[in-house]
């Protein structure tokens, strides 16, 4: 062994044993430095998570202490739900009133309050008269018909001063050119004269009541009632003529030139109608009108009750009053839409109390929603437009499928429980 190697470690050694004092203060700095550095580490990550978690949900703490509930919060929400309250009950309020509409006769519903059965008669004189009165509002008439074209064709012109020279034509009728001529210019002094074109015998049940015989009392107070509701459908046809013709004095000027129909049968048209006098072939041409007699209202209490499957899906219920209709018109064809439109908005009405003795009180209704429409072009040299002047605008034929509904609670106090019974079947 190599002697000076040994005696070189150990000098080494002795220097450490010279400064041997020295390494506890050493190892006491170091472990302390290590401490250090690590509580650094620590201290970095745990401030992170204060601020992510502790100082986060002291500011969130701090936010909703400031929106704390009052504690009188719950009066403010008793007021509030007290409004919404009354909203749903003032809802329901107004959908009620909707069906709460001045009748025909106060006399009949829910049972008659005489016994005789002339109160029925008496009825559908106040019907025919109403659908009368309708027509006269709206400025309605009809063009000439077969005795104001004959006289007017007819030569009976009397000479100046000899009564007993007459002209050539007399007893005779005119030649064809002055035929026409004067034909025509009867049609459009008709046209100017009038609104709208319409006649009575083409709203169904007008001729009904006309004819009216009296089968029981059972059947007669189920014919009253379902005429009152198609009365009712009827009037709000009419009134929507009246907003779109309100501004004119002329059938050529009227948005609305021709109401052709409203009805309440399948087809809009029976067999066993009865033909009106006096009037030419076109009467019977317009495909309604003069052929809807019979056609009663009725409740649409499925799906294939009705004239065309709803596209509401709405038949009657415990709630509604389902009831289908027609309506055909002439109308410019610009105003198609404002029609339709009309026809489905909102429309006021008088009510007197069930038995008409209370203050009369204006309500609201909007009953009607459109199923189905069908739009066609017109041939002015047809039969049925033959003695009819619409003017210059393009006029159309406008059929509309429609539905009415009845708020059962308007009106379920004066429903004949005929009718009820029916239902319930």
């Amino acid at each position: 062994m190599d002697v000076s190697k040994f005696k070189n470690v150990t000098q080494k050694l002795s220097f450490f044993k010279d400064y041997s004092f020295l390494l506890t203060p050493i190892v006491i700095a170091a472990v302390a430095l290590l401490v250090l550095v690590l509580s650094m580490l620590m201290g970095s990550r745990l401030r992170k998570k204060m601020l992510k978690t502790s100082v986060s949900m002291g500011n969130k703490v701090m936010s909703l202490s400031k929106n704390v509930v009052p504690s009188s919060q719950w009066q403010v929400e008793q007021a509030y739900q007290q409004i919404h309250q009354r909203d749903a009950n003032e809802t329901a309020l107004l959908a009620k009133q909707t069906t709460q509409r001045e009748l025909l006769s106060y006399k009949l519903f829910p049972e008659p309050n005489e016994s005789s059965t002339l109160i029925f008669d008496e009825f559908g004189r106040r019907f025919r008269s109403a659908l009368e009165e309708l027509l006269v509002r709206i400025n309605a008439r009809d063009c000439p018909t077969e005795a104001e074209l004959e006289r007017a064709t007819t030569g009976s012109v009397v000479g100046n001063r000899d009564s007993s020279r007459r002209s050539t034509y007399s007893g005779s009728r005119f030649p064809q050119d002055a035929e026409h001529y004067i034909t025509d210019a009867l049609c459009r002094q008709k046209a100017e004269s009038a609104s709208v074109y319409a006649n009575a015998a083409d709203l169904a049940g007008y001729e009904f009541w006309k004819e009216y015989t009296y089968s029981g009392m059972e059947q007669a107070l189920k014919d009253c009632w379902y005429w009152q509701l198609g009365y009712w459908i009827t009037e709000d046809v009419v009134d929507t003529i009246d907003v779109l013709n309100a501004s004119s004095k002329s059938v050529f000027t009227s948005p609305v030139k021709r109401l052709l129909a409203v009805s309440f049968g399948a087809d809009g048209k029976t067999a066993d109608s009865p033909k009106r006098k006096g009037k030419s072939a076109r009467s019977a041409e317009s495909g309604l009108g003069r052929e809807t007699a019979y056609n009663e209202p009725s409740y649409v209490r499925t799906l294939s009750d009705g004239l065309t499957i709803p596209c509401t899906a709405r038949i009657s219920d415990d709630v509604l009053d389902v009831v289908h209709f027609r309506v055909s018109v002439i109308i410019d064809s610009k105003e198609v839409f404002s029609f339709m439109k009309q026809l489905c908005s909102g429309k006021e009405h008088i009510f007197k109390g069930y038995y008409g003795l209370s203050e009369p009180q204006t309500f609201k209704h909007n009953q009607i929603t459109i199923l189905s429409s069908n739009i066609e072009s017109i041939d002015l040299e047809d039969e049925m437009h033959k003695l009819y002047r619409y003017g210059e605008a393009a006029a159309v034929r406008l059929d509309l499928i429609c539905e009415y509904i009845f708020k059962k609670d308007g009106y379920d106090e004066i429903k004949p429980e005929t009718i009820e019974e029916k239902e319930e079947m």
